[in-house]
């Protein structure tokens, strides 16, 4: 485990607004309480409370990844219409101390979803 540090910053503060991400026409996610991480160099990405997505439409894929500051990370296929995106979801479900805000959110592959409205 690695801390956030001058060398690599990771910011966690709440989102200003709504987001909106839809698949196929179908809303995904609706919320007001998505948390924008900002880590290093990458860009910032924003994750959302599980209770504000439709989780019905997401089924564990086998894939996980480790983050030496986050944690290991759990993903997600989302099924809409008989059309499934893999692996279009993560979840750090038991994060490092340091970013213990995203436990119980969920990040999306902007490119497995069709639209990402934020107000």
């Amino acid at each position: 485990m690695r801390e956030p540090g001058p060398d690599h910053p990771i910011r966690i503060a709440p989102h200003a607004g709504r987001v909106r991400m839809s698949v196929r026409g179908t809303t995904v996610v609706d919320t007001r309480g998505a948390l924008r991480l900002s880590e290093a160099s990458y860009l910032p990405v924003l994750y959302i409370p599980r209770a504000d997505a439709r989780f019905e439409l997401f089924a564990r894929s086998t894939r996980t990844s480790r983050c030496p500051y986050k944690g290991e990370a759990s993903y997600y296929d989302i099924a809409v219409d008989g059309e499934v995106r893999p692996n279009a979801v993560w979840s750090y479900e038991d994060p490092f101390p340091a970013v213990s805000a995203i436990r119980g959110h969920l990040a999306f592959y902007p490119d497995k979803v069709d639209a990402i409205e934020e107000g």
